[in-house]
């Protein structure tokens, strides 16, 4: 098959300090793979290349190919804002916009210059529903997105990147400041989503790694040490530093 992201000689710093090793990855299409590891190896900042987030980040830069549908997104002259929005993000911690449900929702869609009130409310209700919670937020659409549960404002942050309808969706550690109920919704909300989307979700958590995703990169100090299927990792791996890390020796 071929890959929907495909990552070739990835390597990045932060002015003189390496983070990123000749990093290569294929990522297939509609899948969920997690990236696991120990805090530092790199895992963030190999997500955020996908959409250019690193750019933001004075003294960082790069060099390799992140290739999306083919085309090098780490390339001058692409359309950042276009690439943002067809690779959509959700960060560690819940991060509303101190505005309404509603609100936040179009707030992608207002900037775009979208501006009519019944092509809106489509956008709200499809991507409430793609993020399953429409049905806990219907009725409070014009309540503030900040008195609402951690693991709602989460859902409702995957839920405002979905109105842009990306390809992509990237999740780092989405469920790190979650309540056990709110994290099994997010796992199955991330099982659905595989459906429509790719879904590239890091974790510290390699319980949930084994139960969301279909594949499955380990990275240690800034390199893919290993990849492949989640079941295959985790009960026959390769290399024996991902054995180490699986059976908690180190990280």
């Amino acid at each position: 098959m071929t890959p929907k992201i495909s990552i070739r000689g990835l390597s990045l710093w932060y002015m003189e300090r390496q983070a990123l090793h000749g990093v290569s990855l294929d990522i297939l299409e509609r899948s969920v793979t997690a990236v696991i590891g120990p805090s530092g190896c790199g895992k963030s900042t190999l997500i955020r290349c996908m959409n250019r987030m690193n750019d933001i980040i004075e003294g960082c830069r790069s060099e390799g190919e992140v290739a999306i549908d083919g085309m090098n997104v780490m390339s001058k002259g692409v359309d950042v804002i276009d690439l943002r929005r067809r690779v959509g993000m959700v960060f560690q911690k819940p991060n509303p916009f101190p505005f309404s449900v509603r609100d936040n929702i179009t707030y992608g869609c207002l900037r775009a210059g979208v501006r009519r009130r019944e092509v809106l409310d489509v956008v709200v209700r499809r991507a409430l529903e793609g993020a399953a919670i429409y049905d806990e937020l219907k009725d409070r659409l014009d309540t503030s997105a900040l008195s609402l549960s951690g693991g709602q404002q989460q859902r409702l942050c995957i839920a405002r990147a979905l109105a842009m309808e990306p390809d992509i969706l990237l999740m780092d550690e989405p469920c790190s400041a979650l309540d056990p109920i709110a994290t099994s919704k997010i796992e199955d909300l991330i099982n659905d989503l595989k459906r429509r989307y790719t879904v590239v979700i890091v974790t510290h958590n390699m319980q949930q790694a084994a139960r969301v995703s279909d594949t499955t990169a380990f990275m240690h100090q800034g390199r893919l040490i290993e990849h492949g299927p989640t079941q295959t990792v985790f009960e026959r791996p390769r290399e024996a530093l991902t054995e180490r890390y699986l059976t908690g020796s180190f990280g």
